[in-house]
Formats: C-alpha cells, sequence, structure tokens
C-alpha cells in the first residue's frame, strides 16, 4: 500500500480523494489551511494519518508545511489538488504581495516539490480551462500586480501553470513521475452545483495515477484525463516557457528548483 499526501482535502475533489484513497487501505496524509478546516479534514477522513497545517498563500507558510512533512517521512505520492477558484470582483493579496490565485494553485506546489523530499510520483490537478491560460513569464504578470484584475484568466493561468510545472518536473528529473490531471468540471463548492461532471470521475484519474501498478501510469510529462492520455496546451511542452517559470517561481518564493 502507499503513503500519499492530498494537499486540499477539507472538501471538494481533495477529501474524495483522500477517502477513496483509505478506503483502498492506503495510508493518508492530508491538509488543510487552518486548524477549523484541519478538524473537518480529519472528520471528514478519520482513518487519516494526520493532516498538516498550512495556509498556502503564504511562501513563508509552505516552507514550514514542507518541513512538517519531511519530518513525517517520504512520501510515495503526492497529489497536489489544492486551488482556489476564480473571483471577479477583486484579488485576494498574499503577505508577498501575490494575488491570492496565483500563490495557492501554481506557486505553492512548487515550493512543496522542490523543498519536500521526493516521492515516487507526483500529481498536479489542473483543469480544461489551462487551455486558454497564457503562458507570460513576466513576474508582474504571473502576479497580477500593476495590472487590470480578471479572475477568470488568473485561474485559467494558473492551470495552465501546473502542467507547465509538471513537465518541468518531468524533465528535468528522471524520477518521480511527474504528470498533470484535468478532473472536468465537477459539482463542487468550486466547480458550482450546476457543474456537469460526475464527481467519482472527478477523483478516478489522480487516485489512479498515485496508486497504480499498471504500465499506463508509469510515465512522465503526460498529461490525462478519465485516465486517458490527451494533448494539453502547447505551450505547456515548450522547454523554453518551462524554464522560464522555474526561474520566475524562484525569483518569487526564494526557493531554487534543485537540479
Amino acid at each position: 500500500m502507499a503513503r500519499i499526501l492530498v494537499t486540499g482535502s477539507a472538501d471538494g475533489l481533495g477529501k474524495l480523494a483522500a477517502q477513496s484513497l483509505v478506503k483502498q487501505g492506503h495510508q493518508v496524509v492530508v491538509h488543510a489551511r487552518n486548524e477549523q478546516r484541519a478538524k473537518e479534514a480529519m472528520e471528514a477522513v478519520p482513518e487519516a494519518e494526520t493532516c498538516l497545517v498550512a495556509d498556502l498563500s503564504s511562501v513563508a507558510e509552505v516552507k514550514k508545511m514542507a518541513a512538517e512533512a519531511n519530518k513525517l517521512g517520504r512520501f510515495d505520492s503526492v497529489i497536489h489538488n489544492a486551488g482556489m477558484g476564480y473571483s471577479s470582483s477583486a484579488p485576494t493579496w498574499t503577505p508577498e504581495g501575490y494575488a491570492a490565485t496565483f500563490a495557492v494553485n501554481s506557486l505553492a506546489p512548487y515550493i512543496l516539490t522542490c523543498l519536500m523530499e521526493k516521492p515516487d510520483r507526483l500529481i498536479y490537478i489542473s483543469s480544461g480551462l489551462h487551455r486558454s491560460g497564457k503562458d507570460n513569464m513576466a513576474l508582474d504578470k504571473l502576479t497580477w500586480k500593476n495590472q487590470r484584475w480578471n479572475g477568470f484568466q488568473a485561474y485559467n493561468d494558473t492551470k495552465l501553470q501546473n502542467v507547465i510545472l509538471a513537465n518541468a518536473v518531468a524533465r528535468r528529473w528522471a524520477r518521480p513521475y511527474s504528470n498533470s490531471v484535468d478532473p472536468l468540471w465537477q459539482p463542487t463548492k468550486m466547480g458550482g452545483s450546476g457543474a456537469p461532471g460526475d464527481l467519482r470521475e472527478g477523483i478516478e484519474t489522480q487516485v489512479w495515477l498515485a496508486t497504480s501498478d499498471e504500465n499506463a501510469v508509469k510515465v512522465s510529462g503526460r498529461h490525462f484525463r478519465l485516465k486517458k492520455e490527451t494533448r494539453p496546451n502547447s505551450a505547456a511542452l515548450s522547454e523554453k516557457t518551462q524554464d522560464a517559470y522555474l526561474k520566475a517561481c524562484e525569483e518569487l518564493s526564494g526557493v531554487k528548483f534543485p537540479e
């Protein structure tokens, strides 16, 4: 059985994935952004080993979470599920002055990937909306400083960045296996009750990638939907874009990507 960390597992697809994993007999560590949410996460997944608490919009808290995760011991798989939806009105700003959508959805997975002991498998939850993401790697574009806010575009951009990161990791490291997932539009709190998806399908692919012994999951730099490989936005396949993204994340977080 595998030992797996699922970020953002107090509700939504993260909670459902964690519940599915423990039901299969895997050892699971959940994550929540504060103590109240941690209590909810442990109530939802009482079989979980423990809950890591960190507000992923804070670079300092993400670094602390990575250290705490390493104290627990090495994981077989990490599912980078935590994410913020889009706000149409105005961004929430982080302590570092970044739009929280970028900090939580994109920068936090980068920091955890760099600072945590390497697992065997990394799974980054993206979205079909990544196809509308823009690949401008200028720091002010990534963080939404000094530009007019567009919450929907900001979200799409971060989902593209998730795929870029997964592919960059796959290219730079021989292991772990590093892949991204489109879970489809699901009726979660983030997706809304009108979403047409099936929640069982919404978690199936990431659970499969995290645990299966099938040869189909022993690949890297691939994008999956419904347990099948699908071609992502071509920007995510660009080595130049991948390298520029890693460099930008290093500058914004102070964390260098380990070679």
